[in-house]
C-alpha cells in the first residue's frame, strides 16, 4: 500500500484532501484502488474520466470499437483527431492527459462468455458502460460468481438508470432484470437517440458510487434502482429485492 502522497499529488488532489471524509488517507485508498470500465462510449467516457481525475491508481478500459464521427456528440474522451482509431487507444490518450500519475490498462476486445473472467481479472469493481443486454448479463454473472461489485448504468433519450449490484449484500442485475429482452426489442433499441449530456450525468453517478465504495463512505445504491428523468429533472428511487429463485445469485 502507498504510504504517502507526493507533493504534486497533494496539489492535484487538494480539493479532495480538504474533504473530511476523504483527506490524505482516503486519497491513498483511491491511489491503491483498481477499477475496470467496460465500454468507452458515453457512459464510459464520463465515468473513466472522473475516476482518472480522482486518482484511482489502476484503471482498465475495455472496448472493441473504433471512434466514429457520430460518437463525438456524447463520448467526451474521444475527439475529431482520434477518428478511426481504436476507442481504447483514444481513451487511454485522453485519460493519461487528465492524470499521468495513474496506470491505465486496455482491452481491445468484445466481452464474451469465453473471455469475461480473464478480462475482469482481479478488479474488484466493474463499471458497466456497455450498450447492450448481452454484455450486461455476462458481466453480472461473472461479477456475482467472483464476488465483484457491478455498477450498472443505462441511457435512453432523456432517461437514465443506475444501480450498484453486489450479490453478497443484495440483488444482482438479473434479480431486477429477470429476462433478456427479445431479439426484436433489442434490434429496435440499437442506435436509439440519446441527448449528449445524459451519459455524462449517469456516468458521473456511476463514478461517484465507485469512489464511495473505495472510500467506505456514504450509502451505496445497493438494492436500489435510480431512475433519472432529464426532462422533469427528477430521480425515482426504486427498491429492489434479492430473488431467491434467481439463476445467477439465488444459491450464492
Amino acid at each position: 500500500m502507498n504510504q504517502s502522497l507526493t507533493e504534486p499529488e497533494k496539489i492535484r488532489y487538494a480539493r479532495h484532501l480538504n474533504i473530511p471524509e476523504i483527506g490524505e488517507a482516503g486519497q491513498l485508498k483511491l491511489k491503491d484502488a483498481s477499477v475496470i470500465v467496460v465500454g468507452t462510449g458515453g457512459l464510459g467516457s464520463a465515468s473513466a474520466a472522473y475516476l482518472a481525475a480522482a486518482g484511482v491508481g489502476r484503471l482498465a478500459i475495455v472496448d472493441s470499437d473504433v471512434v466514429e464521427l457520430s460518437n463525438l456528440q456524447r463520448q467526451i474522451v474521444h475527439g475529431t483527431s482520434t477518428l478511426g482509431r481504436p476507442k481504447v487507444d483514444s481513451a487511454r490518450q485522453r485519460l493519461a492527459d487528465i492524470n499521468p500519475e495513474i496506470r491505465i490498462e486496455t482491452w481491445q476486445v468484445r466481452v464474451e462468455e469465453g473471455n469475461v473472467r480473464e478480462i475482469l481479472g482481479d478488479y474488484p469493481i466493474v463499471v458497466d458502460a456497455s450498450d447492450n443486454f448481452e454484455t450486461r448479463y455476462l458481466l453480472n454473472r461473472a461479477c456475482a460468481e467472483t464476488e465483484k461489485i457491478f455498477i450498472y448504468g443505462a441511457v435512453y433519450q432523456f432517461y437514465g438508470q443506475m444501480s450498484v449490484f453486489d450479490a453478497r449484500k443484495g440483488p444482482c442485475f438479473q434479480c431486477v432484470f429477470r429476462k433478456m429482452p427479445g431479439e426484436d426489442t433489442m434490434r429496435a433499441n440499437r442506435g436509439v437517440g440519446v441527448v449528449g449530456a445524459l451519459p455524462g450525468v449517469i456516468g458521473s453517478m456511476q463514478a461517484l458510487e465507485v469512489l464511495k465504495l473505495i472510500l467506505g463512505i456514504g450509502e451505496p445504491a445497493i438494492g436500489r434502482l435510480l431512475l433519472y428523468d432529464g426532462l422533469a429533472v427528477s430521480v425515482q428511487d426504486v427498491r429492489a429485492e434479492k430473488d431467491p429463485a434467481c439463476p445467477v445469485c439465488g444459491r450464492l
